[in-house]
């Protein structure tokens, strides 16, 4: 997957939330992703990178994606 791939999904994932993808070696298998988003509200960390991992659930068992280093934070709805 591409990185712009990666940034689509998150964004179909995470409405209004905000998205930052980085492809960490350059071969478009290992990324570092950071997930700014209300729907992690009342979620722990583990719940709230569970729920990322989850949009990945395919290309992570294929090995497309090999390696998924996730930040997340809870965004305050406005």
């Amino acid at each position: 997957m591409s990185p712009q791939q990666i940034e689509q999904r998150l964004k179909e994932a995470f409405p209004r939330g905000q998205v930052s993808v980085v492809d960490l070696n350059g071969m478009e298998n290992h990324f570092e992703v950071s997930v700014r988003s209300h729907l992690f509200k009342g979620l722990s960390r583990i719940e709230q990178h569970q729920k990322v991992m989850a949009a990945f659930s395919a290309e992570l068992k294929t090995g497309e994606v090999h390696a998924l280093a996730i930040k997340t934070q809870l965004a305050e709805e406005s």
